[in-house]
């Protein structure tokens, strides 16, 4: 687990973000609301306006696989 969570870290920010919203749906999720959301998370470290929507939807994606693997 890397020391502070960049947007590179798209994985590690799907796990934490399903760990923090369990019954939230992914894509419900606004891009707006969701960029709020990764930069709450407590070790997030990154600069926010480097984000984009290409990040922004990679890491929207690797939840929705996440909240599907859980309700397997």
């Amino acid at each position: 687990m890397p020391a502070q969570l960049t947007w590179k870290d798209i994985e590690e920010i799907a796990i934490r973000l399903h760990e923090e919203h369990p019954a939230i749906d992914p894509l419900s999720v606004r891009f707006t609301d969701l960029h709020h959301w990764v930069c709450a998370l407590p070790d997030f470290g990154d600069d926010p306006k480097t984000s984009n929507e290409k990040k922004l939807e990679a890491i929207q994606m690797a939840w929705l696989e996440e909240h599907q693997s859980s309700d397997a």
